[in-house]
């Protein structure tokens, strides 16, 4: 494979300027997508384990290889949008490999609307 080789100086002001800017934003992705992936109300989320119910990433989770990745490829679906009453937008889509093959995952969240396609 062949080596890219980059011709950025970085210790220019402009570098380490763009460097801690890119950062605050990678790091307010990184936040949302924790959000996104945790914010319910609590209330839900009990009455679905008292149900015996696993969680939408749980359930992702159960089904893949074990120690296998998985690209979750919307989690900021609605974000900002419906007064924040559609976390991921009710669902969770992404790839992940079961079985040793990759596959398309589409789990709608019980938690969100009853797991029903919002709005």
């Amino acid at each position: 494979m062949s080596q890219l080789i980059s011709h950025i100086h970085t210790n220019t002001a402009e570098y380490k300027e763009n460097y801690a800017h890119n950062k605050r934003l990678a790091e307010l992705l990184h936040e949302r997508q924790e959000q996104a992936a945790v914010e319910r109300p609590l209330r839900t989320i009990e009455r679905h384990r008292q149900r015996g119910k696993l969680l939408v990433r749980e359930r992702i989770e159960t089904i893949l290889d074990d120690g296998s990745p998985f690209l979750e490829l919307s989690p900021l679906a609605a974000w900002d949008m419906h007064d924040g009453e559609a976390p991921s937008a009710g669902i969770v889509t992404g790839i992940g490999r079961v079985e040793g093959v990759e596959c398309m995952i589409v789990a709608n969240d019980p938690t969100v609307k009853g797991g029903t396609y919002f709005p």
